[in-house]
């Protein structure tokens, strides 16, 4: 069978260059060699590491927010608690633990897994098995029930284009062949009705990102939680609207170059939260740090406790994972935090109006 890249070349070969979204979806998701569907990515033998793996104190907390959440709106006997991308099952068993004495929590949860990856939804099933999940591959699928849900690192992960401004139009960055490699060009100048309100604040050449696919999924999400309640967080690297270049390849916990091996890195974007807020019928939070959302709800506290059972590398470890999730020079500030909440309600713990 044909790698990736001759599949590529191929089709580039008879319908002609494709663009950026096009490439990642097959990179990422092709059945038979995208990256997502035929691997664990995630640790220290796979390509990058998120907050959940490292430390249970992302996931607790995260838990905790959604848990005020539901009780703040009343406590339905019955909702949808979600994660989009669950990865190995890790942020949804710490936020499990976490709530389980909350009274009525768990026996009002439908716990439903969005995820794409056969080999990931094998370890989620040894992990939350005891939960009675649920997997599916499309968000509309879900039934119509108040909605908790979290999405950790991925939004980064949905298609972009990029589009390069030219007066009043775009050339949108695609990707063809040069011989027989392939190769990022620009099509030729074009209008994109899409990005007419970038044009206020953007010049000649400087480069846009953005994701319909990703806009489309906030506004599924934010109509879902305005007609039948409930809240999302949305933790993510990115900010509040794309500039410049952020597409990345990540291959053993290294930058690559992402034309090189179609399939076998991970392609990520940083999040234009903008984007995301703009698409939602709901209402939305002010964008905030991971640093300062955790910090509010009270990690440092959670620190010293988890600390004062620990000692020698264990704890020299534990103090490593409270500074990486937190610090503004790891992943405090370039993470950030938004939340989707209904009218009538406030957002979750942790984050501001």
């Amino acid at each position: 069978m044909n790698s990736l890249c001759e599949i590529l070349k191929t089709q580039i070969r008879s319908d002609g260059p494709i663009t950026l979204a096009s490439y990642m979806t097959q990179c990422l998701l092709h059945p038979q060699h995208g990256y997502y569907t035929t691997r664990d990515p995630l640790g220290a033998a796979g390509d990058f590491i998120t907050a959940p793996e490292i430390s249970q104190m992302f996931g607790e907390l995260l838990g905790l927010s959604l848990a005020q959440s539901w009780l703040d709106q009343g406590a339905p006997p019955e909702f949808l608690l979600v994660e989009l991308g669950p990865g190995r099952g890790t942020l949804m068993a710490d936020m499990l633990r976490a709530t389980k004495s909350v009274p009525g929590l768990h026996d009002a949860a439908q716990l439903h897994l969005i995820e794409a990856s056969p080999a990931l939804k094998d370890i989620q099933a040894k992990k939350l098995g005891v939960y009675q999940p649920s997997w599916t591959d499309r968000f509309e699928d879900l039934p119509e029930l108040p909605l908790f849900l979290v999405a950790n690192e991925f939004f980064d992960a949905l298609p972009i284009r990029q589009a390069d401004r030219a007066g009043p139009m775009w050339q949108e960055r695609i990707v063809g062949l040069q011989g027989d490699t392939l190769r990022l060009g620009l099509s030729k100048a074009k209008p994109l009705p899409h990005l007419d309100h970038r044009l206020e604040d953007t010049k000649d050449g400087d480069v846009v990102e953005f994701s319909p696919v990703a806009e489309h999924l906030a506004a599924d999400i934010g109509t879902h939680i305005a007609r039948s309640g409930g809240a999302a967080l949305i933790i993510d690297y990115g900010d509040w609207r794309s500039q410049g270049d952020t597409f990345q390849a990540l291959k053993g916990h290294a930058a690559t170059d992402p034309l090189a091996e179609p399939g076998m890195a991970d392609l990520t974007a940083h999040v234009d939260f903008e984007a995301l807020a703009r698409a939602t019928p709901s209402l939305y939070s002010r964008l905030t740090p991971q640093g300062v959302f955790l910090e509010r709800l009270g990690i440092t506290d959670r620190a010293q406790v988890l600390a004062s059972n620990l000692g020698g590398d264990a704890l020299q470890l534990h103090i490593a994972a409270h500074r990486r999730l937190t610090h503004p020079l790891e992943m405090g500030t370039l993470f950030k935090v938004i939340a989707f909440y209904p009218k009538g309600a406030t957002p979750p713990p942790g984050l501001d109006p």
